[in-house]
């Protein structure tokens, strides 16, 4: 893994001067390695071949220079046929016959080889050599069996056939054996005597003591039967090494200085054809990014740098050509940055102004209607009207009731965006807020006729937050429910704990439910599902201002948690709260435009002390 890491640095997280050296040394080194080796291989192959066949000529040329010694018996000539002869041979040449057969070898050399006609003489009988060791022994046994071979497959030629004895001896020639000997610096040719029927049994019959037979016999057995003979030439191999060497070193040298200049041309390509160019834009790039737009690149080299250059000119106009445009639109964007704050103080302006007209005109609702929910609560006591006008002034202090909670929802709302609704954190027990609310609204419920169930997880701990707001969710959950349940229907209340650390409080309902794309909208201020079973909400089948679930959200959020709904058209809904159950801290603005909104729209001391006076009484 350590080596791949290294090679990939190497090769592709390094200069690129540097990539293109090592690829190209490492590419050309292989190259020259492999190209120089196939010659080295190939010359040492043609020196092995011709010192091969300077052997089988000198093995030829042995066994003339034998039977010339031989058939010479001129007294006159025989002293220069020995010169002739010593002249002829290279330096360190030596020619011998051997055989596998040492006791062979013993009786003919102690009885005398006679390799001439019978009848010469003895002085001059040809001496046999043995085997000089374990490994000469080893090959020459090798050699036999591949000559038998050669022999048993090979056809006898016909007499007077000059063309199959031709054939016969170049393949008898074919087998032969080396060796080199580096100590020595000797190679050693070996090569079997083949035993001619016609040429050579017609003078060397009779001579071979134990093997001696006659020419008939001869000819009908083949030579297979004569004695295996090997000629041996040593030839001096010193020289031929150290051509070879000298070869080597001149091939190994040729490789280094092509390497050598090879990476020298690459270096000079590499630095003034590719790294040159490369530099230039680089120094024109690094120009540009220091705020220098003036700078262009100019390459003349008529090729694919100077069509980078070009490319990187137009680029760069482009880009002076874009950052006009951009310097364009910024001052634009500040110009319609600048409306939009003279719009969000106009904004802000505006809210504020909202936030001073609900405040006083819930002020001044208020009063008139207090007094007309008072005024129509002691007429109804009155004995002496008719039911008729009781049902009147039931009504009228009904409608004032209903007003006068829409005034109470406007305003909540409106102090919860404004973030001026305060926490009173108390302990209180869920079960008992649930229990209280849901007889609260149980009448109600009772007038639909539909079941009111409290399903609430025993062992619940205390709740440390706002009763109010809470009493307060519950209330507009359970008015929603009743509202959109059809009489017969059934409303389940529940509260349980989660891991989380949260209270899950729900209300479920067998209502006409909520389509799907409206189950966002409905938490919007005065918004309500767009549809009921295929009827418009338009039509007002449903009283409400829409603000409920908008405050049930927004309480939510003051609380530190979250509202939920599950629904299913014309089946029903669920509602989900969870609120943590302990509220730490009072919590902060949502933002900076919050806290602004807040100065900005925070009412008088004295306006805001009424008011929560107000409410209180009317609460009451």
């Amino acid at each position: 893994m350590g080596g791949y890491k290294s090679l990939k640095r190497v090769l592709g997280e390094t200069h690129l001067g540097r990539k293109l050296r090592w690829l190209f040394g490492v590419c050309l080194f292989g190259l020259v390695l492999i190209a120089f080796w196939l010659v080295d291989w190939i010359g040492e192959d043609l020196v092995m071949r011709n010192i091969h066949r300077n052997g089988r000529e000198w093995v030829r040329y042995h066994i003339f220079d034998k039977h010339w010694e031989v058939w010479e018996t001129d007294v006159d000539r025989k002293p220069f046929r020995a010169e002739f002869s010593k002249r002829l041979l290279p330096e360190g040449y030596n020619a011998r016959t051997i055989s596998t057969d040492r006791d062979l070898v013993k009786r003919l050399n102690d009885s005398g080889f006679n390799l001439r006609p019978s009848g010469k003489n003895a002085a001059e009988q040809q001496r046999l050599w043995a085997p000089e060791n374990a490994d000469e022994v080893q090959l020459l046994r090798q050699l036999q069996a591949d000559f038998e071979q050669v022999v048993a497959s090979q056809p006898a030629p016909n007499a007077g056939d000059d063309e199959q004895r031709n054939l016969a001896h170049e393949r008898f020639e074919s087998v032969f054996a080396r060796r080199i000997d580096h100590e020595a610096d000797k190679y050693y040719y070996y090569q079997p005597v083949y035993w001619d029927r016609q040429l050579c049994l017609s003078c060397h019959e009779g001579s071979y003591g134990k093997f001696s037979i006659s020419a008939s016999d001869a000819a009908a057995t083949g030579t297979s039967q004569l004695p295996f003979l090997v000629t041996r030439v040593d030839l001096p191999y010193g020289k031929t090494r150290s051509a070879v060497n000298w070869i080597r070193a001149v091939l190994l040298t040729v490789g280094i200085l092509t390497v050598f200049l090879s990476m020298v041309a690459l270096w000079m390509v590499v630095r003034y054809v590719v790294l040159k160019p490369l530099a230039h834009l680089r120094e024109v790039s690094d120009s540009v990014t220091r705020g220098d737009l003036d700078q262009r690149a100019e390459i003349n080299t008529n090729d694919e740098f100077e069509e980078l250059a070009a490319s990187f000119n137009k680029m760069l106009r482009h880009l002076i050509e874009a950052q006009g445009q951009l310097q364009t639109a910024n001052k634009d964007l500040d110009g319609k940055v600048d409306e939009l704050a003279q719009l969000n103080m106009q904004l802000h302006e505006m809210n504020r102004l909202k936030g001073e007209f609900l405040a006083n005109m819930s002020h001044e609702l208020r009063t008139p209607l207090n007094s007309i929910i008072g005024f129509s609560e002691v007429l109804g006591g009155i004995d002496s009207l008719s039911d008729k006008q009781k049902r009147y002034a039931n009504n009228i202090q009904k409608s004032g009731r209903d007003l006068l909670e829409m005034i109470n929802d406007i305003l909540d709302l409106s102090k919860l965006e404004a973030g001026r609704m305060d926490l009173r954190l108390s302990e209180f027990r869920i079960d008992a807020i649930i229990h209280s609310q849901c007889d609260i609204v149980r009448p109600l419920a009772e007038d639909k006729n539909i079941d009111l169930a409290i399903e609430i997880e025993p062992d619940l701990p205390t709740l440390f937050q706002d009763q109010a707001k809470v009493q307060q969710i519950l209330t507009n959950l359970l008015s929603n429910a009743i509202k959109f349940t059809p009489e017969g229907g059934r409303i389940t209340v529940g509260a349980k704990g989660n891991s989380r650390g949260f209270i899950e409080l729900s209300v479920e309902d067998t209502g006409v439910g909520i389509a799907e794309s409206d189950r966002e909208i409905i938490f919007e201020k005065f918004r309500q599902g767009t549809a009921v079973l295929g009827r418009d909400i338009l039509t007002r089948e449903y009283s409400g201002t829409g603000l409920g679930l908008s405050i049930v959200k927004e309480l939510c959020k003051l609380l530190g948690g979250e509202v939920h709904v599950e629904s299913e058209l014309g089946k029903g809904s669920t509602f989900r709260v969870l609120i943590p159950w302990m509220r730490a801290e009072q919590p902060q603005h949502a933002s900076k435009l919050n806290a602004r909104l807040d100065e900005i729209t925070r009412p008088r001391r004295g306006d805001a002390e009424q008011l929560s006076t107000d409410t209180v009484v009317i609460s009451k």
